[in-house]
């Protein structure tokens, strides 16, 4: 298993969850709902990293590695205490300035053995 390099993201990160809710509706306006899964709170999270090219070209390496068998990876968010499993489906570089580069990548958790 693959663990993301420690680049550090810079901060402005932006955390999403999308629990997973089956619902059902009845025709006098009452609702149920039931989450559905074991693991049915998923995280997303739109990081940006703000680095040199040469850690840039690190990420951007890692990334196209992954890309290339759709390979989970591990990842520890800012500010959380483990490490849990994530894939990357997108990412994005520019170059700003002179020997600096920003990333912006969109990291979905996954649940795997």
């Amino acid at each position: 298993m693959a663990t993301f390099p420690s680049i550090t993201p810079t901060y402005g990160i932006q955390k999403s969850s999308a629990p997973v809710v089956r619902k059902v509706q009845f025709g006098d306006g009452y609702e149920a709902r039931l989450t559905f899964g074991l693991n049915q709170n998923p995280k997303v999270y739109n990081l940006t990293f703000e680095v040199s090219e040469t850690d840039s070209d690190t990420i951007e390496t890692f990334l196209d590695a992954r890309a290339a068998d759709y390979a989970s990876f591990d990842f520890t968010p800012p500010g959380e205490a483990s490490s849990s499993k994530f894939v990357c489906e997108q990412w994005s570089k520019s170059i700003p300035y002179l020997n600096r580069a920003t990333i912006q990548a969109t990291f979905r958790q996954v649940f795997e053995p």
